[in-house]
């Protein structure tokens, strides 16, 4: 199991086995390539340490786990105890005897590596996000923007990425949201810049629906869903999220 767990983390995470002790010298710790920080440990340690009785020495797999509650139903299962030698309140020790399944065993992997991730990486590995994103007419004829074509450039904020999911409301007159689409290449370097607007990346987005403009209005968005103002990027409440995606 250590071999074939070395072998996943070389393929997927492009990272090698390091063996920081003398004394232990078949213990080893994986680390990100960036901010160093350590997800996953793999040592062996004898079996009363771990309170198993009538064990000798055992391969174990130390994984981080920021969510307490998992980390706490993790706990119930066979194969998986309370963190050896780190911090229990979020590591966990999988034992690696053939107790906890293998596919079992990659996921957790997967959870420790975004959990001790860098801030930059997280960005990169959280899963797609859904948006409102304003646009202003006056500035832009946005409602006759997907009328030849399905794909348009527009101005990427901070925090959204490929994959994410655009509710695009048209501010006054309109006062509505209109289009969703989905963003199809983010991060494409731009310049320019007018007394009414910067830019400094672009992002691609495709239309995949059109609203009409008295289904979610901005006094909708106020009343049912505590929306006071579009002013820049920002999440859709997940009641929200539900009826726009009926």
């Amino acid at each position: 199991m250590r071999e074939k767990i070395t072998e996943y983390i070389k393929r997927k995470y492009k990272t090698s086995p390091e063996y920081p002790w003398a004394k232990y010298d078949s213990n080893a710790v994986f680390r990100h390539s960036d901010n160093k920080k350590w997800f996953a440990l793999a040592m062996s340690v004898s079996g009363d340490k771990l309170g198993l009785s009538g064990c000798g020495e055992i391969n174990v797999l130390n994984l981080k786990m920021d969510d307490m509650m998992f980390r706490d139903t993790l706990l119930q299962e066979k194969g998986i105890l309370p963190a050896y030698h780190m911090n229990k309140n979020h590591w966990i020790t999988v034992l690696l005897d053939g107790t906890v399944k293998e596919e079992k065993i990659f996921d957790l992997i997967d959870i420790s590596f975004s959990a001790t991730a860098s801030k930059k990486r997280k960005e990169k590995l959280r899963p797609p996000k859904e948006w409102i994103v304003p646009a202003n007419p006056k500035f832009y004829d946005i409602q006759h923007a997907f009328d030849h074509k399905d794909m348009i450039d527009w101005k990427q904020s901070s925090g959204i990425k490929a994959g994410d999911t655009i509710f695009m409301y048209v501010a006054a007159p309109v006062s509505a949201i209109l289009y969703k689409c989905k963003v199809a290449e983010a991060d494409i370097p731009y310049n320019y810049q007018d007394k009414n607007l910067s830019i400094a990346v672009l992002m691609k987005i495709k239309l995949l629906r059109r609203y009409d403009s008295k289904q979610f209005t901005f006094h909708k968005l106020k009343e049912d869903y505590g929306i006071y103002a579009v002013r820049g990027p920002r999440g859709v409440p997940n009641s929200l999220s539900h009826e726009l995606n009926l």
